[in-house]
């Protein structure tokens, strides 16, 4: 009696090919089975894990080194907000005290001399200047000081900001830098300007042009701007 040869079964490449699991899918399995390599110690070590600089590290060593690079980034992150928790408690602290230096004030002339001050000294900028709808008496104007009538034309690139009251940080278009500044306008590289609707205009200029910029908190400008304003109301009329 005669065997027929038995052949091993073909192999079938598209078949393989279309059960084949891809990278994707091992790394999508590994991350729901966080502890696969616990069961398989010998695997874990078999691994090697590619370096961007050096040669291949054991993955305990590749997780040890982006857990201290993470580490490293959430201590400058922490630092980071740490920093500007001061910034703003140095700040509220400072618009307190303007609010109450505004409101001991008898007059208006010496509230708008307050403000000027205080600007000069919390914001670190190198010009204060100021834009007043409505003349002071005991005030004339000065180069920090002008007095111009709201409907003036020379005012008329500001008529956008001053409807919205919103402040604005950041580089000025040369033709406010003129007004604010005047001869002073190309030693301005940043502006803080703070628009105060039927008030006028204040501006604090620094030469450093990272000192305002688009994007910065302007929560304590709105404050100081609000403050000023209810202060300057207490002698309409």
């Amino acid at each position: 009696m005669t065997h027929e040869p038995v052949n091993p079964p073909m192999y079938d490449k598209d078949k393989f090919d279309k059960d084949r699991i891809g990278a994707h899918e091992i790394a999508a399995w590994l991350r729901r089975h966080p502890n696969f390599l616990q069961q398989f110690p010998d695997l874990a070590l078999s691994l090697v894990v590619p370096r961007e600089q050096g040669p291949a590290a054991s993955l305990a060593s590749y997780q040890l080194d982006i857990l201290r690079d993470k580490n490293r980034e959430l201590s400058r992150r922490l630092h980071e907000l740490f920093g500007n928790a001061q910034e703003n408690e140095r700040l509220a602290v400072r618009t307190h005290q303007l609010t109450l230096a505004l409101m001991k004030q008898d007059n208006a002339a010496a509230t708008v001399r307050a403000m000027a001050a205080s600007l000069a000294e919390d914001f670190n900028g190198d010009l204060v200047r100021m834009v007043l709808f409505v003349p002071i008496a005991g005030l004339e104007d000065t180069d920090w000081l002008q007095t111009l009538p709201e409907a003036d034309a020379r005012l008329s690139p500001f008529r956008d900001c001053l409807k919205d009251g919103e402040p604005i940080c950041g580089r000025l278009q040369p033709e406010k830098n003129a007004l604010l500044y005047g001869l002073r306008a190309e030693d301005v590289q940043s502006s803080a300007l703070l628009p105060l609707p039927g008030v006028g205009l204040i501006a604090v200029g620094s030469r450093d042009p990272n000192r305002f910029f688009p994007g910065m908190g302007t929560l304590f400008l709105r404050m100081m701007g609000e403050a000023f304003a209810a202060a300057m109301g207490r002698f309409d009329g």
